[in-house]
């Protein structure tokens, strides 16, 4: 019996567990024989370590002692203030980059290809120029705050326009608070933008816990559950009675996480990797060919893709990151080159063009500016232990997010060009108080960077009924 019959017995007894099993059978090969080409530069002293409170004044520094759970709500302003020595580490590091040889294939199949990571990273060390994001993050008002004992960095947008809906927007990995700047504009201020004044969203962006300026987490447990417990803390803190919250990727579980514990003042959810795989779509997925053959013809070229996807070794990182978060780590935060090679394997990336297109957003220095906040926070281990936290737990997976437990008005976008295209069938399946469901006609994965004013537009219409 080959490993696709057995794959295709479990999904026909236990349908729950065909995506997970899907994922290890396919990936168990990629991550047996796992190397990371990620050799060393030179090594260079870290900075002494010291407390960061209102600027980041050394990024290679433990974290900051975190206080005790009584912990003092007070929101502080924020500053990015990276050290020189730091930028000046980080193009030493890329120019003394040791690469591996050429991939043996003519296409990104085997990761990133060498000729095109070894040009994006002559540019990052050499033309790229990271004050100029620094800049994009002090031109916004950031502040930090202590959530059950963790320092959670965010940005916070208040509109001009009056009767604002403040709405919380959660990123996932790859991302950051760099994905969804470009949305700030439109949402607060949607007038400029086509929009309406009654339109306007007053917006939060926080960074997860470990990722970007929040806090790295000193014990494990910061799972979803976790970080919808704290974002909830977070908009009370603000002072919102009353607000709604967005998420793709991780994001996408941190949302629904809030809709299962339905804080006060929570109006609904938003989401554009929404967990909609039911027993039925989960066996058609694990290969069953009735369960397949009951579907439209559409909802099976949706799963066939995915299935495609998952045997094509898409979910390879996420396999030895949500294993072995540590050892991962340990190559990303030594060679910057080898974060980008890493991180470029996401299929968010597929279609970007390492800048070649001028007209396609993200552009280079959009994605770099993301790279080097990774780098220069130096958050590649900790980032990378979401999934760690959260395996077991697939994120499109509608047992696995309990989304019979949701009561919240749940709204859902699908983007074409993203992975996993959720169906609207399957949708009203998993949740029961779906009030918005609509296919855009352009974008990725990472729609928002991509379209922020097409994100922006899906965002007024999807909570426009809970104004």
């Amino acid at each position: 019996m080959t490993s696709l019959d057995k794959l295709t017995d479990i999904a026909r007894t236990n349908p729950l567990v065909s995506i997970r099993r899907m994922i290890q059978s396919t990936m168990t090969a990629a991550a047996g024989a796992f190397g990371v080409a990620l050799i060393a530069a030179p090594c260079y002293a870290e900075a002494a370590p010291t407390s960061r409170v209102n600027t980041l004044a050394s990024t290679t520094s433990a974290p900051a002692k975190q206080p005790a759970r009584s912990e003092d709500a007070a929101i502080r302003p924020f500053r990015v203030n990276i050290p020189q020595a730091a930028v000046d580490d980080l193009r030493k590091r890329l120019l003394a980059t040791r690469w591996p040889d050429k991939e043996t294939v003519a296409d990104q199949s085997q990761g990133a290809q060498l000729a095109m990571l070894q040009e994006l990273v002559r540019y990052w060390g050499s033309g790229y120029d990271w004050r100029k994001a620094e800049a994009k993050l002090n031109a916004l008002p950031q502040f930090m705050t202590s959530i059950d004992g963790l320092d959670i960095h965010f940005i916070h947008v208040r509109s001009r326009h009056a009767n604002a809906l403040p709405l919380i927007i959660t990123h996932g990995w790859p991302g950051s608070v760099f994905e969804q700047i470009k949305l700030i504009g439109p949402l607060t201020d949607p007038t400029k933008y086509g929009g309406r004044a009654e339109d306007a969203f007053d917006v939060v962006i926080p960074s997860l816990p470990g990722f970007g300026f929040s806090a790295r987490p000193t014990e494990a447990g910061w799972g979803l559950d976790r970080i919808g417990r704290a974002w909830g803390v977070l908009m009370k803190r603000l002072g919102y009675t009353r607000y709604v919250a967005q998420g793709g990727d991780w994001g996408a579980g941190v949302v629904e996480a809030m809709g299962r514990q339905a804080p006060a003042g929570l109006l609904g959810i938003h989401s554009n990797l929404p967990a909609v795989v039911t027993n039925d779509v989960g066996a058609a997925l694990g290969g069953s060919e009735p369960a397949l053959a009951a579907f439209s013809e559409k909802e099976r070229s949706a799963i066939n893709d995915l299935r495609a996807y998952l045997h094509n070794g898409g979910l390879a990182y996420l396999v030895m990151m949500g294993a072995r978060p540590q050892a991962v780590g340990y190559g990303l935060t030594d060679s910057p080159a080898g974060l980008a090679g890493w991180m470029l394997v996401h299929g968010g990336f597929d279609k970007w063009t390492y800048g070649k297109d001028p007209k396609q957003s993200p552009t280079i220095d959009d994605v770099l500016d993301n790279f080097t906040l990774y780098w220069l926070t130096n958050t590649a281990a900790s980032s990378a232990r979401i999934y760690w936290e959260n395996r077991g737990r697939d994120l499109i997976s509608a047992a696995a997010q309990k989304t019979d437990e949701i009561s919240v008005p749940v709204a859902i976008t699908v983007f074409p060009d993203e992975v996993f295209r959720a169906q609207e069938t399957w949708a009203r399946r998993a949740f029961r108080n779906l009030i918005y469901f609509h296919e855009a006609d352009r974008g990725g994965h990472f729609a928002m960077w991509e379209h922020p004013e097409l994100f922006a537009a899906e965002l007024r219409a999807a909570f426009s009924s809970l104004r």
